[in-house]
């Protein structure tokens, strides 16, 4: 008998994405390349090239390139040390682009992928009522990483994406990440990390973890998958050029969202992508939490009424 932990839905069965699945469960994480998304070649440059003039735009007209990175200097505020960045840490060679569902719709036809939708259904599951999907959009942002000594320290910043959120956590994912990258990632350039097998713990990672690490190598265009309880975290860059990603990360319906969508995008054009039903479900305009204003019915005098 299949257990909620294993149970396989139509649409992972229609895609072909069994294979996918399976290293999900074993290995905490999945990497799918192009051919089985179907994201061209050149829609993943369309959306570079709106990063890239993002960062200008943003950094006050700094020029930046896929080869060479950022070619200006970059003076950074004062910045608080945070468990993942030491505080003798060098000035940071990475910095984030936020909302990127604002920026162009390519970003949202991306975040619309039926292929990606289908394993991060499997991770976060449905709800075991009414059967309706549970996943959500929590923050949609990008790296743009350069070269440089700047990183995350010895253990690799190696953390859990769901672990604001008390213990003990159950088989269901209580957020989950699927990374677009926009360059190739190999060690030397910046790779992901992550523990295998790491999420079966349903902890944080110990002392010593990082000794278990490994570095995600895949081709540009390639789209890594992992639940919230995933240990991961990042090498440092030591190459010339970028490492670019688009990173959609996701929440189960009863997890804070980290960009409150619901008020950010209600002015936007959320609807202009090739699934407005799903990004209308991912943002989730229609969900009955949090509301805004009364929700429900209120019964009028009978009197009052005649």
């Amino acid at each position: 008998m299949e257990t909620a932990a294993t149970q396989i839905s139509d649409e992972v069965k229609d895609l072909n994405l069994e294979s996918y699945v399976l290293e999900l469960e074993a290995d905490g994480l999945t990497v799918v390349p192009p051919e089985v998304t179907g994201v061209s070649a050149e829609f993943f440059d369309r959306c570079t090239d709106v990063l890239l003039t993002q960062f200008t735009a943003m950094t006050g007209g700094c020029p930046i390139s896929l080869e060479a990175g950022p070619e200006g200097e970059l003076s950074w505020p004062e910045r608080p040390a945070g468990p993942r960045a030491p505080k003798d840490a060098p000035p940071p060679t990475q910095m984030l682009i936020q909302q990127l569902l604002q920026l162009d719709r390519c970003f949202r036809d991306l975040f619309v992928n039926p292929v990606v939708d289908a394993l991060i259904d499997h991770l976060v599951g449905r709800a075991p009522i009414m059967g309706g999907k549970m996943r959500r959009l929590s923050s949609t942002n990008s790296f743009v990483k350069w070269q440089g000594e700047y990183g995350y320290g010895p253990n690799l910043g190696l953390h859990c994406d769901q672990g604001a959120n008390p213990l003990p956590w159950g088989s269901r994912a209580l957020t989950a990440n699927a990374t677009w990258c926009l360059t190739e990632y190999t060690l030397e350039d910046g790779a992901l990390a992550y523990v295998p097998g790491s999420h079966r713990s349903n902890a944080h990672p110990g002392p010593g973890a990082a000794k278990a690490a490994k570095p995600v190598a895949c081709p540009r265009g390639s789209v890594i998958v992992w639940p919230g309880s995933t240990w991961h975290g990042a090498y440092p860059k030591q190459t010339p050029g970028l490492r670019l990603n688009a990173v959609a990360y996701y929440r189960h319906q009863a997890v804070l969202p980290q960009e409150n969508m619901k008020v950010t995008m209600r002015d936007e054009p959320w609807d202009d992508c090739d699934n407005p039903a799903m990004m209308r479900e991912l943002i989730g305009f229609d969900d009955i939490f949090p509301y805004e204003a009364q929700n429900q019915p209120v019964p009028t005098l009978a009197s009052a009424a005649a």
